[in-house]
C-alpha cells in the first residue's frame, strides 16, 4: 500500500461518521466516472453495499451507532 493511500486512510478514519458515510458516497460516485464501461452496475452496487457493509460493522465493533 502507498504512503499516500494510507494517509487517505488514516484521515478517513478520523473523521466524524457521517463525514465518512458522505466520503464513501464521493469515492463510489468517483469510481463510477472512471469504471471501465464494461463493468455491469450490479457489480458497483454489490462493492457499494459491501462498503457500507463493512463500514457499520466497524462502526459497531467500536460501540458505535
Amino acid at each position: 500500500m502507498s504512503t499516500a493511500l494510507q494517509q487517505f486512510l488514516n484521515s478517513f478514519n478520523a473523521l466524524s461518521d457521517a463525514e465518512k458515510h458522505e466520503a464513501a458516497a464521493e469515492v463510489l460516485r468517483r469510481a463510477m466516472d472512471w469504471a471501465p464501461p464494461d463493468m455491469p452496475d450490479e457489480a458497483l452496487v454489490q462493492a457499494a453495499e459491501q462498503l457500507f457493509l463493512d463500514l457499520d460493522a466497524r462502526e459497531a465493533s467500536n460501540g458505535q451507532p
